[in-house]
């Protein structure tokens, strides 16, 4: 029957009534296992099945490109197992409703595949660790905050307060170690005389200097060189940062003692880093050399890099999210 689109129900239309009535019972036995078939798809269903998200927050969560997620989206909405909702700009992809309610003649199926996806791997750490990411963003973007009342607080926003706290700060020779692909640098470039930017990656300093450049940002100059040997002078800089770095250090020691070489008597180091955790994926998927680092650790390193006044604390905890962001400043000897 001939909906009032003017269509008959069918995967590959975009209209709601097409979206909401077809269903995956209508596919054959032999096409579903071999769609199942792929890791990736099973992934992008287990994400799917915990939040409603955009194609850009499941590329980030999958760390597959953009194109390879909506050619698994399509697979995957044309089957009737995943369904499109668009709001502005965005599309908003779900498990479809009977999915999510796990009814229908493959109701059966639908519980074993819940039941996979609660089981514990590395992979499904990753995700969920990635996924947390996606909404402590969301959360930090929008503009309902806190407590009981959800208030609405048109232009709040976490970077216009510290652009504000910026302008406290004196004009000061920043050195951010480590930049990746620049967003602090920038950030610190808007406050500081100027910015000296370093990272080993050729390939992530220029992604930096296009993101600097897109900014109209022109304070910052851009170095190559690894955090163990630094490509700049002693005594050149008034302020370190180390942003989620050190745990890419082999030898951290030595980064702190290079930080220590570059800073003016009397300079500042300002770190973030992962509090120590167990999330061994990591490595593998992101780089790191380090599962952060122990308060006492951090403390030690530091101090043994020749910085007094190390004060220390937690700067990020949210419950069930496995990283703890740690800051720590201190203050190279005179």
């Amino acid at each position: 029957m001939w909906n009032s689109t003017g269509c008959p129900p069918h995967p590959s239309c975009s209209c709601h009534y097409c979206i909401t009535t077809y269903r995956f019972v209508d596919v054959d036995a032999a096409s579903l296992l071999r769609l199942l078939g792929d890791s990736t798809r099973l992934r992008l269903l287990r994400l799917l099945a915990q939040e409603t998200l955009n194609v850009s927050e499941l590329t980030s969560v999958l760390g597959v490109a953009q194109s390879g997620v909506s050619r698994h989206l399509a697979l995957l909405r044309e089957a009737g197992l995943v369904s499109e909702e668009r709001s502005g700009a965005f599309a908003w992809y779900r498990l479809s409703p009977e999915a999510a309610d796990g009814a229908g003649d493959r109701a059966a199926l639908w519980a074993w595949l819940r039941q996979e996806f609660t089981r514990n791997s590395p992979e499904t750490r990753a995700d969920d660790a990635r996924l947390a990411e996606v909404r402590r963003v969301r959360r930090e973007s929008f503009s309902q905050h806190g407590d009981e009342r959800r208030q609405l607080v048109p232009g709040r926003s976490w970077a216009a307060w510290s652009r504000a706290i910026g302008l406290l700060l004196p004009a000061m020779d920043v050195a951010d170690l480590g930049c990746g692909e620049g967003y602090l640098t920038v950030e610190a470039a808007r406050w500081a005389r100027r910015v000296v930017a370093v990272d080993q990656s050729a390939e992530v300093l220029g992604r930096a200097k296009a993101l600097a450049a897109r900014r109209k940002v022109k304070n910052i100059s851009w170095r190559r060189g690894a955090l163990e040997k630094l490509p700049l002078k002693d005594a050149s800089v008034d302020l370190a940062l180390f942003s989620q770095a050190l745990h890419h250090a082999e030898h951290p020691d030595h980064a702190l003692a290079e930080a220590a070489r570059i800073l003016r008597p009397g300079g500042r180091l300002l770190v973030l880093e992962l509090r120590e955790h167990g999330e061994t994926w990591v490595r593998a998927k992101l780089g790191d050399r380090w599962l952060g680092f122990s308060d006492e650790r951090l403390r030690t390193l530091m101090e043994g890099a020749g910085f007094t006044s190390v004060n220390l604390r937690v700067g990020a905890r949210r419950a069930g999210d496995p990283f703890t962001v740690l800051i720590a400043a201190g203050e190279r000897a005179s």
